[in-house]
């Protein structure tokens, strides 16, 4: 099973990359599966630590997709990072082996620490549209226009039901994210 979460890593300087990605859970590790090449790769090669935020607020997701990684955090409790200020948990962990792949390594990492700021209370439909959106954006170079246009259009009827404030807001980074890559591949 794979846990879409916000991943947060830290470079040499100190300075703060935000991620969206699946991650799975096996035999007692955070499995993470960056691809080559790319800046959460490098920052856990780098200093072996990576954060898991898990979140509600699906702004994040869409966010990063968009362009608008620029998100409030605090510093890690346990290793050299920070913790999202939207996460309501984060699990801090640290890198025991590699699996070295020439497109996706698998890293397998421990947690040394965990908290949770407030209770999860499940997602709405429109959060779920919205990470699935994400998703089809972080992909438009590889999916054909009506791929998306059907996915996003199915999508939409959980938006237009379900959403909050912060929901349409996401749905309309993404929206328009599809739209601006379409005006550039013309």
């Amino acid at each position: 099973m794979i846990y879409e979460v916000v991943v947060t890593t830290v470079n040499d300087q100190d300075e703060v990359h935000i991620a969206p990605m699946g991650i799975r859970f096996e035999d007692g590790f955070t499995v993470i599966a960056p691809f080559k090449p790319s800046q959460t790769l490098t920052n856990i090669d780098s200093t072996g630590t990576a954060i898991v935020n898990i979140t509600d607020d699906v702004r994040l997701f869409a966010g990063c997709v968009t362009g608008k990684s620029d998100w409030p955090v605090y510093p890690a409790t346990m290793v050299n990072g920070y913790v999202l200020d939207a996460a309501i948990s984060h699990n801090e962990l640290r890198v025991v082996k590699k699996a070295d792949d020439e497109q996706r390594p698998r890293i397998y990492m421990i947690e040394v620490f965990n908290a949770a700021t407030r209770p999860f209370r499940g997602f709405n439909r429109a959060q779920a549209a919205v990470v699935e959106a994400a998703v089809l954006v972080s992909r438009l170079h590889l999916l054909s226009a009506e791929k998306i246009d059907s996915e996003m259009d199915y999508l939409s009827i959980a938006i237009e039901k379900t959403a909050g404030a912060k929901e349409l807001e996401a749905w309309q980074w993404l929206v328009d994210a599809i739209e601006n890559f379409r005006i550039q591949s013309d």
